[in-house]
């Protein structure tokens, strides 16, 4: 059976959208995915499926996570060779630029137009630089970055659905998972 990996937009970042690792195991059990695993309480989860369709596993979670939570959970799935090239491509942008303040991976639902690409790497400026590679974009901030600001870049608008992950998070969870 296929492994997919889900990340989940937009949860337990206030006391209104709270939505325990304890309760994405279970709704992702009660679909009948099995071997489902989380990391951390934001939003990352691992497990097998007979689903072949990647936005029809996107769609029945949304759906269980929403009856379960009473509000919308955007999710983005990814099969395991996916990630590891993510994971990878990640490593080789931070090998290539030593000294990086931070690496941000946003990871995006659906793969960006080559004009929406090119307007997402158009914001890179003094602070750092933005790459697109398929259905991820890399925040690649220099050492001038120190103010914990997730999207100093102001790309994240042009990204569509996306939620992001630090570079040891995507690292770790390809290590770990794939």
């Amino acid at each position: 059976m296929p492994t997919h990996l889900a990340f989940l937009r937009a949860i337990n970042l206030g006391a209104k959208r709270v939505f325990p690792k304890d309760d994405i195991r279970r709704t992702v059990t009660s679909l009948g995915f099995d071997e489902v695993v989380t990391h951390l309480n934001t939003g990352n989860v691992r497990f097998t499926t007979r689903m072949r369709s990647r936005r029809r596993i996107e769609e029945s979670l949304e759906r269980a996570f929403a009856a379960d939570r009473g509000f919308d959970v955007p999710t983005i799935v990814f099969t395991v060779p996916e990630f590891v090239d993510i994971a990878e491509t990640a490593r080789e942008l931070s090998a290539a630029r030593p000294g990086l303040a931070r690496h941000y991976v946003y990871l995006l639902k659906e793969e960006l137009s080559a004009e929406a690409a090119a307007q997402v790497e158009a914001t890179s400026g003094p602070m750092g630089e933005m790459v697109v590679r398929g259905r991820a974009a890399h925040a690649l901030l220099g050492p001038g970055y120190a103010d914990g600001t997730v999207d100093p870049l102001a790309a994240a608008k042009l990204l569509g659905v996306a939620t992001n992950r630090n570079l040891n998070v995507v690292s770790g969870l390809a290590d770990r998972w794939c």
